[in-house]
């Protein structure tokens, strides 16, 4: 694994990038890291690169300050900006979202704070989630007159339908412990310990073949919008594919061998 290490503070996010792991951390506290058009395309664009980068292993989202993100940033959604304008914000998030489905690589979150609205959005639809216990989540916009539709989408397809309505409608917020319960989140843990946390997931993920995860990863997403007859059908197909792929013949050898496998991630 390559031990180059690159750091870039922009103008809303810190990107780094050392072992293989690219950390992507918001970094407006001003905004209280409010997910503005110039924040998300700075996440969009760290987010897509060299995917094509065999060393690239792990992404991770994180944040700096008490509040993990606010949401939108209202400034570009009052009724002086165009329709057009304002569609332009959710799409950008929604994009955003179908990248982190796309990447064939996992996407964590690192959760250390409050979460709220768009920022639910944005931290439910990574493909493993962990959060200190000091975090929470909240999605308040009815508050001021806005239903948290494009959040509604994230959640309901990770929580109950209840308890997302109860948030949706009350907007009072859950800790994270209870983000846990209802399938949120993937792990929650003491504050001091998230980035040990963090390292250990990020660890496993590393001596696990990247072609392996990234076909594994696009068929879980994939088989969600099928029936379960045509979900069992086409994961027979994937599974026969997977065998297909040079890391797959190199991890059955070294079974049968009782060794470590040699991963050329191909």
């Amino acid at each position: 694994m390559s031990t180059t290490t690159s750091a870039t503070t922009r103008q809303f996010c810190q990107i780094s990038e050392a072992n293989g792991v690219r950390e992507i951390c918001l970094n407006e506290p001003k905004t209280r890291n409010a997910l503005s058009l110039g924040m998300m395309n700075e996440i969009l664009n760290a987010l897509k690169q060299t995917w094509e980068d065999t060393k690239l292993r792990c992404i991770i989202i994180s944040s700096t300050g008490p509040i993990w993100s606010s949401g939108h940033d209202l400034k570009e959604l009052v009724p002086e900006r165009s329709e057009e304008q304002q569609r332009a914000v959710f799409e950008k998030l929604t994009e955003i979202i179908y990248n982190i489905r796309k990447a064939p690589v996992p996407v964590l979150a690192k959760v250390n704070g409050v979460v709220a609205a768009g920022g639910v959005q944005l931290v439910a639809s990574c493909d493993i989630i962990v959060c200190s216990e000091k975090s929470s989540f909240i999605t308040p916009s009815a508050n001021f007159g806005v239903f948290a539709s494009t959040p509604a989408v994230a959640m309901t397809h990770v929580m109950s339908h209840s308890k997302c309505l109860d948030m949706l409608m009350t907007g009072h917020p859950i800790s994270a412990r209870d983000a846990y319960v209802q399938g949120m989140v993937s792990r929650v843990v003491p504050n001091e310990e998230l980035d040990a946390e963090i390292v250990k997931i990020v660890d496993a993920i590393k001596h696990k073949s990247r072609s392996v995860l990234a076909l594994g990863k696009e068929f879980f997403y994939q088989q969600l919008e099928l029936t379960l007859d045509e979900a069992y059908k086409q994961g027979a197909k994937k599974m026969t594919e997977n065998l297909k792929l040079n890391d797959s013949k190199e991890g059955l050898r070294s079974f049968m061998e009782k060794r470590k496998p040699v991963w050329s991630h191909l």
